[in-house]
């Protein structure tokens, strides 16, 4: 019986991720403290100007946010190596998610703070 080892064998070749892994944890610990920053300061430009009912402090927060969660998938969660299918899919879901989860938010967010301010609030369409 002869034996055949090109089916065992293996051509996989061992890699070091320390130098990303290090690159993607500088690159989220700068973003964090921008936060921590903008969020212990709170410029006076960013706290009094609006953009869609929201402060731009605000919308600054959500897109970093949003950032660092991209970040964590495309590195950690192994996403830039995988087919261009299955990031689109996850990728465009997410998105389409936090799109909506946002303009839901929105949405409720003001007609509550209206309700509070001026009582009831009818919509009428």
């Amino acid at each position: 019986m002869a034996n055949n080892n090109s089916a065992h064998t293996h051509d996989h070749q061992y890699e070091s991720h320390t130098k990303r892994i290090w690159s993607v944890f500088i690159i989220l610990s700068i973003v964090t403290l921008v936060e921590v920053i903008l969020g212990i300061i709170k410029p006076d430009f960013l706290m009094h100007t609006y953009f869609i009912s929201l402060k731009l402090i605000n919308w600054i927060f959500i897109l970093l946010t949003i950032y660092k969660a991209y970040l964590i998938t495309w590195a950690f969660m192994h996403m830039e190596s995988e087919k261009k299918g299955l990031r689109r899919s996850v990728v465009w879901t997410a998105v389409f998610l936090i799109i909506y989860l946002i303009f839901i938010l929105l949405t409720e967010g003001d007609y509550v703070y209206e309700v509070m301010n001026r009582g009831q609030v009818a919509w009428d369409f």
